[in-house]
């Protein structure tokens, strides 16, 4: 690259950027300014970025919320066996690049067991969405005495692993956010303490098996994630540098300590409900080399020569995240049929037309492009990545949707894949079965949108479009798909509440609690799971009340009557159990206005509203008060738990 920072993009911002920031600091003006930051960080390359982390961890976080209260905000608690203020300024940056503030509780040195052991420790207290447990190798080497062998290693380790897992059971019994753990790198000077060959394999054997065993603890606990150290090392990270591990105690570099930072920022985006879903991708000189509407079908770089082979690894790229859950769409300008001829015919081409959930072929500006696909799509534009080879296109839809991620490729395609993969966009704790199924569903809702426009009315279009609703408890392999929910959903989402699979499970075992899992289907097939409902019932000074913490839905269902059959039946089932109201919360975001009026539309009348908060109110005593379920829509209820008789209309289908 030329001597170029390796993880800077292929067209980093003018230095006018890094200056603007530099003098928005000194002029004390960055709290004012907060919101235009995540702009300013944009392709920062890594030295600059820092800078400007240090200068954002100097920001007083209240002042920042007094300013601009909408602003997401992710509350970290750090914690380890070394020095770790040195992360606190990439870890700030990271996270404002992507629009969020940090919240940043430093421990002690050395201080992880005392935090994670003792329920009323700082950490808990500040009850954090991520607590970072950061580990050296240090961990295990103090507890071996000189001189060892590999077999001490070995009982050192094992010794620190179950220690660890006791740990994590004690966050999982007490906090409510995710714990990262990370794999622990084996020093070389440590290795090469051992002057046999033979001793040294032996000892990476050990260490190995040790940090498989720790990347293990995250099947066994939802709410751990395990980054793997050894990945980002690979990159030529320098694991250590001796002084500062000598003198500071801070073991870790901080070289690597950025680049552990821009992967919290990646889980930090994903917790806040800012996962990406859509995958927009040029497709001359970016998904192949040339240009098919000049060279032809027969004449673009594919596989057979080196460059062809490099866009070669780009398209299994494109594959291997559409098989995830990740919807894959070209936007190209080109006449159509040329590119159809392409995804078709050529045949070393890896990713296919039936890979994209749609090909968008024509000579309109990308950006009004990519705005129509997310409307079809039913998404907003910050759920859409863009990746294109050309400065002046890349720039128009940085211009006009300033929400769109994008990113920079340019004319050799080896670094597409780095690219397109250095912020992790895609990222998810976990994967469930609704995220590889994704792509279909929405293929079958542009099939559901070209049916509707065959009709004269929306009411003949639902009519036939046959809509069939399952409302019932969630099971526990369903648990993981409720937290996703909370997690990704922003349009229709109530209240916002963002939990991770332990919140979910903890709601549902509780004998006051309701996780309701709100399944879909209809002509065209089974949509799976599209919503949820987290509930509880309570006591008041009127009886008992069914309070609603939260109602989602998927975009991609919305306008179907869903919703109001959800709703219908979950004030039936209020008034069988004896509850006299039900009563929901409405809190406002950025992109979630378009509920604002769920509840009134409903019937509900409106007990408190400040402006950001508003809660709602329905009784259920008078049956004329509870409107029927739409009558397009095929509902069937089962709410009863497992192992009780279903109550009232329970288990039954209504029409």
């Amino acid at each position: 690259m030329n001597g170029m920072d390796p993880r800077s993009t292929a067209d980093d911002p003018p230095a006018s950027t890094a200056d603007e920031l530099l003098a928005l600091h000194r002029a004390g003006a960055l709290v004012g300014r907060y919101p235009d930051v995540r702009a300013l960080l944009t392709d920062l390359p890594g030295p600059a970025l820092a800078r400007a982390g240090q200068w954002l961890a100097r920001l007083d976080p209240d002042e920042v919320l007094r300013a601009h209260p909408d602003t997401p905000t992710v509350t970290v608690a750090v914690t380890g066996n070394a020095t770790l203020g040195p992360l606190a300024a990439p870890l700030t940056g990271e996270l404002a690049r992507h629009g969020l503030l940090a919240r940043t509780l430093i421990s002690d040195f050395n201080g992880y067991l005392a935090d994670l052991s003792d329920p009323a420790s700082d950490v808990y207290s500040a009850d954090p969405d991520l607590v970072l447990a950061v580990l050296d190798a240090a961990v295990v080497f103090d507890q071996v005495t000189v001189p060892w062998r590999p077999e001490d290693v070995r009982h050192a380790f094992d010794t620190t692993l179950s220690l660890l897992e006791k740990l994590v059971i004690r966050f999982g019994e007490t906090a409510r956010g995710a714990l990262v753990l990370n794999t622990i790198p084996l020093p070389r000077a440590s290795a090469a303490q051992l002057v046999d060959h033979r001793g040294r394999a032996r000892l990476g054997a050990i260490w190995r098996a040790a940090n498989e065993r720790l990347l293990r603890l995250a099947d066994v606990h939802p709410f751990v994630v395990v980054l793997d150290l050894d990945t980002l090392i690979a990159e030529g990270i320098p694991v250590t540098d001796a002084r500062l591990a000598m003198y500071a105690k801070a073991r870790l570099s901080p070289e690597l300590l950025a680049r552990y930072a821009r992967e919290i920022g990646h889980l930090a985006r994903h917790v806040t409900g800012r996962t990406k879903k859509v995958l927009a991708v040029d497709l001359d000189d970016t998904v192949w080399g040339g240009l098919v509407g000049e060279d032809g079908v027969e004449g673009i770089e594919v596989a057979d020569s080196y460059r062809g082979e490099a866009f070669q690894a780009f398209q299994q790229t494109l594959r291997q995240l559409a098989a995830q859950g990740v919807l894959l769409a070209a936007v190209s300008k080109n006449d159509l049929e040329p590119v159809r001829a392409a995804l078709r015919e050529h045949p070393r081409i890896t990713v296919r037309e039936n890979d994209f959930v749609r090909v968008v072929a024509n000579w309109r500006p990308k950006h009004e492009n990519l705005a129509e696909l997310a409307t079809d799509l039913n998404v907003g534009a910050d759920s859409v990545v863009f990746v294109d080879d050309s400065p002046y296109e890349r720039g128009l839809v940085r211009r006009e949707l300033s929400d769109v991620a994008v990113v920079a490729v340019d004319g050799e395609p080896a670094h597409h894949v780095e690219r397109l993969l250095r912020d992790g966009w895609f990222d998810v704790l976990q994967l469930t079965a609704e995220d590889r199924a994704r792509p279909a569903r929405y293929q079958d809702e542009l099939a559901r949108k070209d049916f509707l426009h065959s009709f004269d009315s929306l009411n003949d279009y639902l009519n036939e479009l046959d809509v069939r609703v399952l409302l019932a408890r969630a099971e526990e392999s369903e648990i993981p798909r409720i937290s996703q929910l909370t997690l990704r959903t922003n349009q229709f989402n109530l209240t916002t509440q963002r939990l991770q699979p332990a919140d979910v499970r903890a709601l549902a075992d509780h004998p006051n609690g309701y996780v309701l899992a709100v399944h879909a289907s209809d002509r065209f097939g089974d949509n799976g799971i599209v919503g949820a409902v987290l509930a509880h019932r309570e006591r008041t000074d009127d009886g008992a009340e069914l309070r609603i913490d939260n109602f989602l839905l998927s975009c991609r269902v919305f306008a179907r009557g869903i919703e109001q059959a959800t709703l219908a039946a979950l004030l039936r089932h209020a008034r069988d159990i004896g509850a006299t109201a039900v009563t929901g919360e409405y809190r406002r975001t950025a992109k979630n206005d378009k509920v604002r009026e769920f509840y009134p539309r409903a019937g509900f009348v409106t007990v408190t509203d400040d402006g950001a908060t508003a809660t709602f109110r329905h009784k259920t005593t008078d049956r004329a008060e509870i409107a029927a379920p739409p009558e397009h829509v095929r509902l069937t209820v089962r709410l009863a738990r497992t192992g009780e008789d279903q109550q009232g209309d329970d288990g039954h289908e209504q029409h």
